[in-house]
């Protein structure tokens, strides 16, 4: 696991998950998850610089936060003396307690067996709670594009902000669903958000916050075509 702890902290000092438009999709995630969310405790694994928790924590003040980048995880503590923060990688946390809400934002990409993951947050989550995960999304337009374009070979191809972010695999719907169904979870909602037709350096160069906003609602019109996909599950 040491190789992997150095991976995870070189990847979180270069990924860009807080920059730019970035923020805002997490952002609107967050609001997504709230719908969804029970009251009670939240334990949100990899919350990088804490852009979704600033979403969450106000409305459940029982929050953890464990990231396997120290620095990420001593910035929330600063910002919110309340949470609960331990530095760990996932495989090797040991949660004291249940959670009645496991956050995943974008970790499953991430982890080398995300089927594990999945199954080691089935043992920390409290009876009647829910598991809520968000990714990137092989099949939105905007990959589609790139491989009509030459860009990409397939669409689940890793491209070059993949690489910097450390990502291991791209999901599509049916790919997520199945990771969750494999770890023995019961999906109670699937969809998406951010409908994404060019890239995220060209929407900050063109676009306005107004299209901004409305096409991270579009895309949960069009959840198998957005440019992130989510799914919300229990025991």
């Amino acid at each position: 696991m040491h190789n992997e702890k150095e991976r995870v902290v070189e990847h979180a000092k270069i990924g860009q998950y807080s920059a730019g438009v970035m923020s805002k999709t997490t952002d609107y995630c967050g609001r997504i998850f709230k719908r969804f969310m029970k009251d009670g405790s939240v334990l949100e694994l990899g919350p990088a610089e804490g852009v979704m928790t600033d979403i969450l924590y106000p409305s459940f003040p029982d929050y953890t936060v464990v990231d396997g980048a120290d620095f990420f995880v001593e910035s929330i503590k600063k910002r919110y003396p309340n949470i609960k923060g331990e530095a760990s990688l996932f495989e090797e946390y040991q949660p004291d307690k249940k959670y009645d809400n496991i956050v995943l934002g974008h970790v499953l990409e991430h982890v080398e067996n995300p089927v594990d993951t999945l199954k080691q947050c089935g043992t920390w989550l409290a009876e009647g709670g829910y598991i809520l995960a968000a990714v990137p999304n092989s099949h939105s337009i905007h990959r589609q594009a790139a491989v009509r374009m030459g860009l990409l070979d397939a669409e689940n191809q890793l491209n070059e902000t993949d690489k910097r972010n450390g990502h291991r695999r791209v999901y599509d719907m049916t790919t997520l669903q199945n990771d969750f169904n494999e770890a023995g979870l019961q999906i109670v909602k699937a969809g998406g958000y951010w409908l994404k037709p060019e890239s995220n350096g060209q929407i900050e160069a063109n676009w306005n916050e107004n299209m901004v906003d409305a096409f991270l609602q579009l895309g949960e019109d069009y959840p198998d075509i957005a440019g992130e996909i989510y799914v919300v599950a229990s025991l």
